[in-house]
């Protein structure tokens, strides 16, 4: 088996899961917070998530526990291998007393891949503070 590393950061958001629940699996509020997409919350189903780098991500819906858990295939295909991932992205959402934990885990990255694990980290927390803001300002 290769030895493969997981990204993991977790954030604790004042809004209850049902809202962050919306916010990751409804294609125009994950387009404001993470990628452009058609992000379904439906086993099995395929869509591609648009960076606004450029890059197209391929991925597939792989879990879905409403609204605690969602996980999908994450992949980043590239010419070079040194740059290919295939990882996988789990959301887990922990009801608070103050709101909710959301936590991420990208597991995937080879050990080669250092320095696409250290931006997954930092992009990752970037995202969660516009996931945030954007939520604060949902009905």
């Amino acid at each position: 088996m290769t030895d493969r590393s997981t990204a993991t950061v977790e954030r604790l958001i004042l809004q209850p899961p049902e809202k962050i629940w919306r916010a990751l699996t409804q294609p125009h509020l994950v387009a404001e917070w993470l990628m452009a997409g058609d992000i379904q919350p439906v086993v099995g189903h395929r869509f591609q998530l648009t960076g606004t780098w450029g890059g197209v991500l391929d991925c597939e819906m792989l879990a879905v526990e409403p609204p605690r858990s969602l996980s999908y295939r994450w992949d980043f295909p590239h010419d070079d291998p040194a740059y290919a991932l295939k990882s996988i992205v789990t959301f887990t959402l922990t009801p608070t007393a103050a709101g909710t934990l959301l936590r991420v885990e990208q597991t995937g990255f080879r050990p080669e891949q250092k320095q696409a694990y250290g931006g997954a980290h930092a992009g990752w927390k970037a995202f969660l503070e516009k996931l945030e803001t954007l939520t604060a300002g949902l009905d």
